[in-house]
């Protein structure tokens, strides 16, 4: 019983949870004053629901499971109408017809909310004359359930009567009546109204994943159905906990209900919460998920590997301290992303207002700034692809580009040297 008691109101929290996103949905877009029918209708079914899983969960609590059925004659005959036992089984029995009644009640108003939602979605479209064949198909059907649950057994007290045997239509936790004609409508409404929407979609234009997403949405009366056929098999199979079944499968039923007929109004809300965490997934696997010729990864977004392109590959570096793996990326230099693209060196004689430098490498503020950047590079001599001359000039032109960066570092004036200007993406000069 715990766990029944912990599953039923687990399923109540997340119906309502899921009826309150949709109602801030609809708040959020067209507030109070622009709700409509559906709109107060699922509030309806907020409310059944609740009511629902409290009968759900008397069954079990309160009464043990029992009820006027799985009794033969003499175990009637010899039950004391003075007895707990006795009592527990007319309050069952009561309980039973009370949860068919809100049982059907809370899924008619789902299916009356899912053809209101409809009614709005086709507005001028051809597809509103069969959502008022809909509308009347819906109230006829939940008379005639009403009927079956109320008027299959007379009088009235019989559903709860002991003894003598009132018979199966007089049992409302096993009522064949009721059993069949509530699964055989309720399957036959849930079919008519996803015929509504997905031919819509079938022939909206639209991406085709989101096109098959929303299909899916809209086609969960599919489950109901399959949810409400389980429930009468496994009560007409275990007649002896029948009452329980009733009860627990009622409430799985419904809940799948209420889900599938909110979620479809969800589904903006559901984007805007999930694109952030969409976003972190996507940065996340280009840091992580793309890999270089080499099979390493790239070190982080929009890095640049420069590879070993040494012809002598596998026969080991010819440097002393060779650079194996070396990443220019972005950064942000006044909010704006900068590349360093070159090396350039600040002097006396060469001031650059577009910079805000003064001759003597200071800002307007009186700040020197110093900046200072590795550009390694990768070249061959021309003698090597022409196929004039032998050997690997790479070593040899990194050794002479550091000769020529520290000479130009030693003929700038001291603590105030610029270095590693380039151009930004934008085409302006960046400091």
């Amino acid at each position: 019983m715990s766990e029944f008691t912990v599953e039923v109101f687990t399923l109540l929290g997340v119906a309502l949870l899921v009826i309150g996103l949709r109602t801030y949905v609809r708040l959020t877009t067209v507030g109070i004053k622009g709700f409509q029918a559906d709109d107060y209708l699922m509030l309806v079914a907020a409310v059944a629901y609740t009511v629902e899983t409290y009968l759900a969960y008397a069954v079990g609590a309160f009464w043990k499971g029992l009820a006027n059925n799985a009794m033969t004659d003499e175990q009637r005959r010899l039950l004391d109408p003075n007895s707990e036992e006795f009592r527990f089984r007319v309050n069952g029995s009561k309980t039973q017809v009370a949860g068919w009644s809100t049982y059907t009640f809370l899924l008619w108003v789902i299916k009356a909310a899912m053809c209101t939602f409809y009614l709005r979605l086709t507005e001028g479209l051809e597809y509103r004359k069969r959502i008022f064949v809909g509308f009347v198909m819906l109230f006829v059907t939940w008379v005639a359930v009403l009927l079956s649950i109320l008027v299959s057994c007379l009088p009235f007290e019989k559903n709860w009567q002991i003894y003598p045997d009132p018979g199966n239509s007089c049992q409302p936790a096993i009522a064949r009546v009721e059993i069949f004609v509530t699964l055989s409508l309720n399957a036959v409404t849930d079919i008519y109204l996803m015929t509504i929407p997905i031919p819509m979609l079938l022939g909206a234009s639209m991406k085709r994943f989101r096109k098959i997403g929303l299909t899916l949405l809209f086609s969960g009366g599919a489950f109901v159905t399959v949810a409400g056929m389980l429930r009468c098999i496994l009560i007409l199979t275990d007649p002896a906990n029948g009452a329980q079944q009733a009860a627990s499968w009622a409430v799985r039923e419904t809940f799948v209900a209420v889900l599938t007929s909110n979620l479809p109004m969800c589904v903006p809300l559901i984007n805007r919460w999930g694109r952030p965490l969409l976003g972190s997934l996507r940065s996340l696997k280009s840091m992580t998920g793309r890999t270089t010729r080499s099979g390493r990864p790239d070190p982080r977004p929009g890095a640049f590997r420069l590879e070993d392109k040494n012809p002598r590959r596998g026969l080991g570096l010819r440097s002393v301290n060779p650079i194996t793996d070396i990443s220019i990326s972005e950064v942000e230099l006044n909010g704006l992303p900068y590349v360093h693209q070159q090396e350039d060196v600040w002097s006396r004689s060469d001031p650059d207002p577009e910079r805000g430098l003064d001759e003597n490498g200071a800002t307007r503020n009186g700040f020197i700034l110093k900046q200072t950047s590795l550009q390694v590079s990768e070249a061959r001599n021309n003698a090597i692809d022409t196929g004039r001359g032998g050997g690997d000039y790479g070593d040899y032109y990194l050794v002479q580009q550091a000769k020529k960066s520290a000479a130009a570092s030693e003929g700038s004036p001291p603590g105030r040297s610029w270095k590693g200007s380039g151009v930004n993406r934008y085409g302006g000069r960046s400091p």
